[in-house]
């Protein structure tokens, strides 16, 4: 079983063919700035980047007739519960006219589906688990403001793809475990995964929750409110403060862990203080997630590229250990989860959805 996985970027597309869960081969396939300013929408880039894979497959001395399936990452469509979805003429509609926003992830479907249109495979071709999947509890939406609900917005597929991972080593079925899963990256989210659903999470986003590498997190509302209204600052100003040059950004001026990690190696105190909040933050929302659960929690499962700094874990570990025993799954293999998500669909073990 061959299957060729789809991750579109911003200034990239990362493609790679595994035969069942082994890698064969990957590139993620640079683009300029030049190349793709020719094009007035990320839609309009569909051909180019097809063009881009298809070249890439011939290199290889591969082309779409010797693949078996074919999946791209979901982008932002209506919200969804997670899962394998076949990619269908409303899935297209929906991913073409950015019906919830533009974004380079929309490309995704598309491609696999037309690639696979190619080797007449149209019916082989999927997405997992997009970022709007949205399993929340009703409990959950409330915010205080009727004007305000809130609303599921988060690593989706790693998340997803890590839980199931850590159900299959334990010989269980993921809908039948509660764990809190925490992924570390640019962005942080701590979803509460119950009898195979994500009941609540923080929206990674919009920057709520633990403050991380380059988003504020959840802030001093009334102080916020003030900003907003200072007259010091333009709506794009105050976006980019809150996600992009937040967080770790915005006090250290990087978002590299690493970065941060030598400088407390250096006895930079400041470092050390921010990097020490940043981990106090993320257990606060551990701890928060616990009692959703009502404290039966079957195992804290932490991933993400920050996943990798052991000091960081360290600090989170100690003051969560107590809740439930933590696996740390170090990384964002955004590929492999695709993959793995419709190999167990066409075993049978995941079901294949339709979207409507």
């Amino acid at each position: 079983m061959k299957i060729l996985a789809i991750n579109p970027g911003s200034t990239s597309t990362k493609v790679a063919v595994f035969e069942e869960l082994t890698l064969c081969y990957d590139k993620t396939l640079r683009h300029s700035v030049d190349e793709l300013d020719r094009y007035s929408s990320i839609i309009d880039q569909y051909e180019f980047r097809k063009n881009c894979i298809l070249n890439f497959l011939k290199e290889k001395n591969d082309s779409p007739e010797t693949i078996d399936y074919f999946v791209g990452r979901g982008g932002l469509v209506k919200p969804i519960p997670g899962g394998v979805y076949k990619v269908n003429q409303a899935l297209l509609r929906d991913l073409k006219t950015g019906i919830m926003g533009e974004h380079a992830s929309n490309l995704g479907g598309i491609l696999a589906y037309e690639i696979a249109k190619s080797a007449d495979r149209q019916t082989n071709a999927f997405i997992v688990d997009p970022v709007v999947v949205d399993e929340l509890d009703d409990i959950a939406r409330y915010s205080g403001r009727p004007e305000l609900p809130r609303v599921s917005i988060f690593h989706a597929l790693n998340q997803k793809a890590v839980a199931r991972r850590f159900a299959r080593e334990q010989g269980k079925k993921y809908e039948d475990l509660s764990l809190i899963v925490v992924h570390l990256g640019g962005g942080i989210t701590v979803g509460v995964h119950k009898n195979g659903r994500v009941i609540d999470v923080n929206n990674g986003l919009d920057g709520e929750g633990p403050f991380s590498p380059e988003r504020a997190g959840s802030l001093p509302i009334g102080a916020l409110v003030k900003l907003c209204f200072s007259g010091k600052y333009q709506f794009h100003e105050l976006r980019k403060m809150i996600t992009g040059a937040g967080g770790m950004v915005a006090y250290l001026g990087t978002n590299n862990g690493s970065e941060v990690e030598k400088r407390i190696k250096n006895e930079d105190q400041k470092a050390k203080m921010v990097y020490l909040a940043m981990a106090y933050q993320i257990s606060k929302e551990i701890g928060s997630a616990a009692t959703v659960l009502s404290g039966r929690i079957d195992a804290i499962l932490i991933t993400g590229g920050l996943a990798y700094s052991e000091l960081l874990v360290k600090w989170i570990n100690k003051r969560v250990a107590f809740i439930s025993p933590v696996y740390v799954y170090p990384g964002e293999d955004e590929l492999q989860a695709l993959v793995e998500g419709v190999y167990y669909a066409s075993k049978g073990e995941l079901l294949i959805k339709e979207y409507v």
